[in-house]
This record gives structure tokens, sequence and C-alpha cells, in this order.
């Protein structure tokens, strides 16, 4: 069979990266083309376009980058006509991928959507485009099955988290190895999560690193994005207790006693690894305004949405500056605070329903083309 997969960010190449192994396996004689990143480059297949080439962050810089969005999507229309694929996988990035649904619905080829877009969160009336355009939606987190098949009687696959897969395949490190070979003293380690958008990490990164003096105890490392080259981060490397790592979050993650993290599936990933942290976001003034009226959530952060309370502090706009998250850090740096946190951490993970979540997701694509 061939495929055509679609990611347009860092957490869509994850996952469409542990896709592909489980569609390789299910289907040796697959052909996949795809547009994501390194880790879907690095399982097989052909890479169309990375996404560091698509990735637009709030509504201004969308607007600003109009004419190569919509020059992608021409690109893209093209190139899947000329691959005639049996079918077409979308990996979140809505904006993107709904276009593309509505094109590929009308010539007949059969639409899964991995990774359902957070229309639970805003633009609910895209709704009425996903029961006309996509044939097979797979949803990750539990309460996306209510809201689709309750509330807009619309089925869907609840294929469980993907992310557990991601961190149950890794290979462990030991503390002392990973130290060494990232040249980290012995202190604990505070894990600084900025984004892996440049206009983000510029933004979240001048405020995370802002309390550095006043824990002098531990030290600071920064997860460098895959997307961004070591140049951009260098500028902010001015604190000999701060130190710099690329490519490897989760590593860090589990080696480290604290993170601070920008909002989105990062402050997820660092719930799994048993890390206590601070959910920081901060965007343009227009950007943030625009949002906050549309959008009707109580949290930000996938795991204060997917428990429905607020596990972990969430800092955002005014509320993210120096004096708050100074605070809020040696709020989880105190032992008793952390015992509740992780207690709350276990139960998150009791919810989103253990591993397989590819395998899965990779079954069903397969078995609904065979019949």
């Amino acid at each position: 069979m061939k495929y055509y997969i679609i990611a347009g960010e860092a957490s869509g190449d994850l996952h469409g990266s542990n896709l592909m192994k489980a569609l390789y396996e299910k289907d040796p004689t697959a052909e996949i083309r795809f547009w994501g990143g390194d880790l879907m480059q690095n399982v097989g297949g052909t890479l169309v376009k990375h996404y560091r080439e698509l990735a637009f962050m709030g509504f201004i810089e969308v607007i600003m980058n109009l004419k190569t969005i919509l020059n992608n999507i021409k690109i893209c229309k093209k190139d899947i006509e000329t691959f005639k694929p049996d079918a077409i996988i979308f990996i979140d990035y809505p904006g993107f991928n709904m276009r593309i649904a509505t094109w590929a619905k009308e010539r007949n080829i059969p639409t899964h959507y991995y990774i359902s877009p957070q229309i639970w969160a805003w633009k609910e009336n895209r709704i009425k485009a996903i029961k006309r355009d996509v044939d097979f939606m797979y949803v990750i987190l539990p309460f996306e099955k209510d809201f689709y098949e309750k509330k807009h009687n619309f089925p869907v696959h609840f294929v469980g988290h993907p992310l557990i897969d991601a961190i149950a395949s890794r290979t462990e490190v030991s503390d002392e190895i990973f130290r060494k070979e990232n040249q980290l003293s012995d202190k604990p380690i505070i894990a600084l999560l900025p984004g892996s958008r440049k206009q983000e990490i510029a933004k979240m990164l001048s405020i995370m690193l802002s309390v550095t003096n006043d824990f002098p105890d531990y030290q600071f490392v920064i997860a460098g994005a895959p997307s961004q080259e070591y140049e951009f981060y260098k500028t902010f490397l001015t604190n000999e207790n701060v130190k710099f790592i690329s490519n490897k979050t989760y590593d860090l993650l589990s080696h480290s006693h604290a993170a601070l993290v920008t909002s989105g599936t990062a402050t997820l990933e660092t719930a799994l690894f048993n890390v206590p942290e601070v959910v920081c976001y901060k965007g343009s003034y227009i950007s943030y305004q625009i949002a906050k009226r549309i959008i009707t959530l109580k949290f930000i952060s996938l795991v204060n949405l997917i428990m429905d309370k607020e596990v972990v502090k969430e800092l955002i706009q005014e509320e993210l500056n120096t004096k708050n998250l100074k605070n809020e850090l040696e709020k989880i740096l105190n032992p008793e605070n952390r015992i509740v946190l992780l207690k709350n951490y276990a139960d998150l993970k009791q919810n989103l329903g253990g591993e397989g979540a590819s395998k899965k997701t990779a079954t069903l694509i397969v078995n609904s083309l065979k019949k």
C-alpha cells in the first residue's frame, strides 16, 4: 500500500515516526511519502518537506506568512496527485491538514486523522468539515472520545497517547554517563524547555533564565530543539550555571529534578517522566488577546486538561515574570509538594490508557484498506 503522511511540527514528527515503524511492521511492502522531520526520515520513506519550513506561531505570524503557506498547500496537492496514495494520514496540524482533507475527499482518497485537531478548545465549528472530509479519526486523549461521539455523533477510535510509546521505547542512559557526556556537574538539574519555534524560544528563554541566579545549588540545562541550530542558542549561554543540550530532551528529562516548560506537548512529556514542572506561556499581545476571546478552556496545559484540575502551575502572559517564576519553582522543589504532584502524575498515566497507540492506529489503517 501507498501512504502519504503530513506532520507539520516537532511533536508530529515524533508520533509520525512511531506510526511509520508500526505501518512497516504491519505492511512490509508499504511505500511512504511524508511531510515531517528527521525522526520520520530516519525510519524510511521519502521526505517531501521538513516541518521547520512549515511552523508559524500565532495569528499574526500566520497572516504574515500566508503566501508561503498557500504555496506549500499547492505543492502538497500536486505531490499527492503524482504519488497516488491509497490513504492520506494527517497528524494534528489542522490549519494545513484540513484544507488537504477537503481536497482529498473530493478525489475519493481515503482520509485518516491521527491526533485530532483540538476543536474542543477552539474552532468547534470545524466538526462539520471533519464529519464531511475525514473517514477515520484516531484520538489520543480520553475525553476526546466522548466529545466526538456523545456531543457530535461522530464515531472515533481512542488509541491511547503515543507519548507513552515514545517514552517506553527509548534506551535508558545512566546518570553518570549522561552527565559525563554532556559536561554537567553533580548538581541537581532544572530543565528548561522553551519550545521549538524561534519566536517562542527567544521570548521564553529570556524569562526562564532570569531566575537562574536565585538557585545556585542547581544547574539549569536548556533543551535545544532539533529544528534549531546551536548558533541561535549561543546568545543565551552567558551564565556558567546554564548548560545546553541539543536534541536529547527525553534523556534530559529522565535525569532532571524539576523543569520550566513552555505550554504544549512538552508539558505532558515532562509529567510522564515524573518531573515536577511550572508551565509557561507568553505570546504576542495581539495573538493572546484574540486567543483569550475564542478559547474557553480552564487550562492551557495538557496535564491539567486531562486531569480536569490544576495539577501543575500555569504562568500565562503577564503572570509569567521573574518573581512568580521564582516562587513557583521554589514550591515544586519542596519535598512535600513533590509528593502530591507525583501522586497526581500517577493518576494521569492511568487515565491515558497505556502503551500501543502507534500499533493500534497502524492496524486500524491497514485493516481499513484491506476491506
